[in-house]
């Protein structure tokens, strides 16, 4: 069977807003019967800092490499940084700074040769190299470093030689793939703090995160799932566009009653949190009445009312959407 050609589009100049870093119209993706990203449109200003959130597979990393230009969609058009994303693929590429999931550092180069080996790759002079290395250094809190192979550094620590690495050619957008998962609370932290000082001058940035904590410093976030756009707004937005309120109940055996405890009338769904369940209800003062009668054998049982979260509107969502397909 012949592979299907793709149905590429393209901005005219004057659809090309000057405003945006990318902008994104019924792009779409499949990898056999695979569909990795459904019909997608995607705004982003030049130096906002938009966060994409999504379970595994959800068709992130995709979206990512499609902006970047490494990968080719079947269908829709786009412009990245003032350029067509199929036409000037050239002159993204040289706007972008993209760092995947595995970032390739050389582990017996030092610091220093790694942040030269790719300022050679990017083709800058040794005079303009040494300016930038001064600048990256001044708040990558790497200095200390410079003379140590990078496979002696830790996990944050290589991370944020990976982010200076891509920075080192001063690009307008920084592609960011996951980039703290698996990194300690503190390196978390710091690393989020370059990234702050990034849009402080004016870049942009996409980032993908499992982190939660993370989402909330972003401008947007953009929940995707299943290659869909499920919710896009900002984090405060985003809470507080979730209809219901929460009832958090903890207990020692309550995982296996999840299911009873959703038959409840005055429950609309629900969902295990760890030890917890979160309970989504319009109406928690009965909620509460019907779980204290229900469970009151259940031993250390505790409830307490709270204010949705960006992870209670994610599952949510999340949890909507399976339905949906499911149902058609």
């Amino acid at each position: 069977m012949r592979k299907a050609k793709p149905q590429l589009g393209h901005f005219s100049p004057e659809e090309r807003d000057p405003a945006l870093a990318i902008r994104l119209d019924g792009v779409s993706k499949r990898f056999g019967e695979t569909v990795a990203v459904q019909p997608f449109e995607l705004s982003v200003l030049k130096g906002e800092t938009l966060g994409i959130i999504g379970p595994d597979g959800g068709g992130k990393s995709t979206l990512l490499r499609t902006i970047a230009t490494l990968i080719l969609p079947d269908a829709g058009r786009g412009a990245v940084c003032g350029y067509d994303l199929f036409k000037e693929f050239r002159q993204i590429r040289r706007s972008i700074g993209y760092m995947p999931q595995r970032f390739s550092l050389y582990g017996d180069l030092t610091v220093f040769e790694n942040m030269r080996f790719f300022a050679d790759v990017f083709g800058l002079s040794r005079s303009h190299f040494k300016e930038r290395v001064e600048e990256l250094l001044s708040f990558n809190a790497l200095e200390p470093f410079l003379d140590r192979k990078a496979a002696n550094l830790s996990g944050g620590m290589k991370q944020k030689l990976a982010l200076s690495c891509i920075l080192i050619p001063t690009p307008q957008l920084v592609i960011l793939d996951e980039p703290t998962t698996g990194v300690d609370p503190v390196s978390r932290q710091e690393f989020w703090q370059i990234l702050a000082s990034l849009r402080e001058k004016g870049v942009t940035v996409l980032v993908t995160t499992p982190y939660m904590d993370e989402a909330q410093q972003c401008d947007r976030i953009c929940l995707l799932h299943q290659g869909r756009r499920l919710i896009e707004d900002n984090p405060e937005r985003v809470a507080q566009s979730f209809p219901y309120a929460v009832v958090e109940v903890r207990g020692q055996d309550l995982l296996g009653r999840l299911d009873e405890i959703r038959a409840f009338p005055e429950v609309a769904s629900g969902t295990a949190f760890g030890d917890r369940l979160h309970l989504y209800t319009k109406d928690p003062e009965a909620l509460r009445t019907r779980l204290e009668h229900s469970l009151k054998k259940e031993k250390n049982l505790l409830i307490s009312m709270g204010k949705p979260s960006i992870e209670d509107v994610f599952v949510s969502f999340i949890e909507q959407n399976i339905e949906e397909v499911a149902h058609g």
